[in-house]
Formats: C-alpha cells, sequence, structure tokens
C-alpha cells in the first residue's frame, strides 16, 4: 500500500533574531534552526538570543537547538538555558547518550545529523534511527582538524540520502547545499519530509525574501504535481 502524499515541511536554518524568523514563518516555514556554538560554519547565535526566538515561536512550528556538543549533561544544560522544542545534534553520540537525554527532557525531539559521506553513513543511520525522532541527513566532515557540522552550502549524493529516507523508519530531512532551484530535484530524488536550508534563501548572510518566495514556490510546485 503507498504511504499518502504529503506536503514536505520546511525548515529554515541559521535564523539569526526575532525578526528573521518571523520572516521565514511568514513565508512558510514549519520549523526555525537555531545555530549554537560550532567548530564551523554560518549562523551561530548565543544562547540568550536562541532563547529569545524560541519564546516567541508559536506552538504550531518547530523550534531547533543545532548543538555540536556530545557529553549528555552539556546538551541537557544547554538546552535548559535555550528551551527549545527540538534539539538538532550535529555530532555522533555514543548510543547510550540517548537513553540519558530522553530521560532528563521528556516531549523534547529529538534529531540527529547524519553526514552523507559514503555506504558506511547508511549503517551510521540504521543504528541511530530508533533512538531518535529524525534524522537530517547533511554535508559535511566530522574528520577534519576543524569539524565541518554543517553549513557547508554542498550537496551530496542523494541516491544515497534516498537509500537511507527509504530504509529507516522515521521522518528524514535532507539538507546541503539546497536552493530555489534545486530543490525541487531533490524532494522528486529523495522524497524526504522535509527539507532544511539556510544558505541557499540568504544574500550577504541576511534573508533574502525573494529568495523564500522562489524557494517556497518550488516546494509548492512539487506539491501541487505529486498530490494527485
Amino acid at each position: 500500500m503507498m504511504e499518502p502524499f504529503h506536503r514536505p515541511r520546511v525548515k529554515i536554518c541559521c535564523i539569526g533574531n526575532v525578526k528573521e524568523a518571523w520572516r521565514a514563518i511568514r513565508y512558510g516555514a514549519s520549523a526555525l534552526g537555531l545555530v549554537s556554538e560550532m567548530p564551523s560554519g554560518p549562523g551561530v547565535i548565543d544562547e540568550a538570543t536562541i532563547a529569545n526566538i524560541a519564546r516567541i515561536v508559536p506552538p504550531s512550528i518547530s523550534s531547533f537547538l543545532l548543538t555540536s556538543k556530545q557529553d549528555p549533561s552539556a546538551i541537557i544544560e544547554q538546552h535548559k538555558r535555550c528551551a527549545t522544542n527540538v534539539i538538532q545534534l550535529c555530532d555522533q553520540l555514543k548510543i547510550e547518550s540517548y537513553k540519558e537525554l530522553r530521560e532528563a527532557m521528556p516531549g523534547i525531539g529529538f534529531v540527529q545529523v547524519i553526514h552523507v559521506s559514503g555506504e558506511e553513513t547508511l549503517k551510521e543511520a540504521l543504528a541511530v534511527a530508533p533512538h531518535v525522532n529524525g534524522i537530517l541527513l547533511d554535508s559535511g566532515n566530522q574528520t577534519l582538524r576543524v569539524k565541518q557540522l554543517g553549513g557547508t552550502g554542498r550537496t551530496h549524493d542523494w541516491s544515497l540520502s534516498r537509500r537511507i529516507r527509504q530504509k529507516v523508519n522515521i521522518p528524514v530531512f535532507l539538507a546541503g547545499g539546497l536552493t530555489p532551484e534545486n530543490v525541487a530535484e531533490a524532494l522528486r530524488q529523495v522524497q524526504p519530509f522535509g527539507v532544511d536550508v539556510c544558505n541557499g534563501v540568504r544574500t550577504n548572510g541576511e534573508l533574502d525574501e525573494r529568495k523564500l518566495v522562489t524557494f517556497f514556490k518550488a516546494v509548492s510546485t512539487y506539491t501541487s504535481s505529486n498530490a494527485d
């Protein structure tokens, strides 16, 4: 039996302030990404700003705290300060850490980032999937001296992302180099639960309303052509 088609969710990442948050919501964002301290990449804001943005987000919109921390106690304390309703784990965790996080933060969603690089990525996703609420497939490299944990602006192998999406039984977000020009093709190839975009809807680091319009129009056009 075929699964019913759904409109892909859109997460706008690297939100920098309350004004950007409302702009993203106004154009149709289902979720906002709030980036805390990272070893590299764009969009980092301080935790007080993250908390201020999370406080104004309507109940129907997900607020994602992007964390590079790997120690469960540090993640728990960071979430107490930021108070988002989802935690996006951008680096690898030990499997036993997920149980500790869930017990400490009931009702909070956990989305694990998987940096798509090769066949080992599929194995990693299958191991993590039973312990989280969603997976976000991104372009990065955790093995570099300065880790790349997202925000690279690069696409990756969408055929591998599709295989991961087909194998796991939890929602999958697709990130990495998405733009108004390629998002429809990315959706067609991977068919994810949602997409995540940062650089692709910005100009000189600022949310670009023209690019937002074009991005959401591309998503809507894809949705309309596949909803029948």
